[in-house]
């Protein structure tokens, strides 16, 4: 258990990183566009982060721990692949907190690959990497700001045209709010409740008819509470700062279900080592107690550093409505949550800063002003450059620690 110790400290440490960078982009958009306030983020975080990383969490968390390397290799010398997994821990959590010093959204899932690459090439050389899976996650990360960008183009387009920028706008909206609410619950709802209800079955109930009866009353009491609030404001924007805290929700969920393996992949490969006397990728769990401790973390550093990094995607990029926020928000939970369950560790801060763009160019159309590229090239900049240097740096720290220990 001692082994333990250190470990848990910086897996905590980690998701400490994850929570300042990484949810503070996916609630970067309810905030800049006041839809919802800080305080108020780290309480909608809290719970939609610990919920999505236990029940969907596992899956990521199994990818990065046993499909990017072949940890049979380290058979010989489990020791060597604890020091590893306590290299890649330190590597994240200093990169992380680096980025998050300077406002810049990086992308977590670059650090853990890049630093996971970097200390087995060093550890028991290139041939342990599996190379065909890091060229596939690599390919997921182009692809997602292109689905979640062309997903929020293509949603607030429509909106727009349908709603926003008609001239009966007041009675296309009472007639749209439920359709609006039916959409966004049906989508999330058919990703997202199967999985809930097998895990927290009701009592002669089966689980479909659960998460179907659930959804009705979700999007019953969101289409009754908005018809409510836009008689009382009948504003177009006042109104979706309602359906953008929903969308909030949707994305802290499937955030903590895809970034947090980011952090507890290295711990499971410790807690493995230590309970189990072989290596086997085909032996491998991930302990719940682990997807915990990163739940928790991650909410402890949103709280604690986030406020850099929602500034940046919520204000630099091009400045959000909450119209824009709610279709932002709704293209970058789908897109993570489609990739969480099938086991992709994508990037947040990709999906969420390719839905911005994706806004962005739909103001461009309306008003002719593009968004900041210069924002832009800083954070591709990062992005670029996270793989290796956390690959090198991993790789530095594993043959010093080699060096002094032995």
């Amino acid at each position: 258990m001692l082994d333990l110790i250190l470990p848990i400290l910086l897996a905590f440490y980690v998701a400490g990183n994850l929570g300042a960078n990484d949810v503070a982009n996916s609630m970067g958009t309810s905030v800049g566009s006041k839809a919802i306030t800080l305080g108020q983020a780290v309480v909608i975080a809290g719970l939609f982060e610990f919920t999505g990383a236990v029940l969907f969490g596992g899956r990521v968390s199994e990818t990065l721990a046993t499909d990017l390397i072949q940890i049979e290799a380290f058979a010989p010398d489990p020791h060597l692949l604890f020091l590893g997994a306590i290299s890649v821990l330190l590597t994240c959590g200093v990169w992380l907190q680096t980025a998050t010093s300077f406002g810049l959204p990086v992308a977590s899932s670059h650090a853990v690959v890049g630093a996971i690459a970097g200390f087995t090439w060093v550890a028991v050389g290139p041939s342990a990497i599996d190379w065909k899976a890091i060229g596939q996650i690599s390919l997921m990360w182009v692809i997602t700001p292109i689905v979640s960008g062309s997903l929020s183009f293509l949603f607030y387009n429509r909106l727009r045209a349908w709603v926003l920028d008609r001239p009966d706008i007041e009675q296309r909206l009472q007639e749209w709010i439920p359709w609006l609410a039916t959409g966004v619950f049906s989508l999330f709802g058919a990703i997202v409740f199967p999985t809930l209800f097998r895990h927290f079955s009701l009592p002669g109930i089966p689980p479909h008819t659960a998460a179907i009866g659930t959804a009705s009353l979700a999007i019953a009491a969101l289409t009754l509470t908005s018809w409510h609030r836009f008689a009382s404001s009948q504003s177009a924007e006042t109104l979706f700062v309602q359906f953008q805290v929903v969308s909030a929700c949707f994305v802290a969920f499937a955030h903590g279900s895809n970034d947090v393996g980011n952090a507890i992949a290295p711990l499971a490969i410790v807690a493995q080592i230590q309970e189990h006397s072989d290596l086997s990728s085909s032996t491998f769990q991930v302990p719940l107690w682990t997807l915990i401790i990163g739940a928790i973390g991650i909410v402890f550093g949103l709280a604690i550093w986030g406020k850099n990094v929602i500034a940046t995607v919520g204000e630099k990029i091009v400045p959000l409505q909450p119209s824009g926020g709610f279709c932002a928000e709704v293209a970058t939970a789908t897109t993570i949550l489609l990739s969480s369950r099938l086991g992709f560790p994508v990037s947040t801060s990709h999906a969420l800063v390719g839905a911005v763009v994706g806004i962005g160019l739909v103001y461009y159309q309306q008003t002719s002003q593009p968004p900041r590229w210069k924002t832009l090239q800083e954070i591709g900049l990062v992005w670029v450059i996270t793989l290796p240097l956390t690959a090198a740096i991993s790789a530095t720290i594993l043959s010093a620690a080699r060096l002094f220990l032995g």
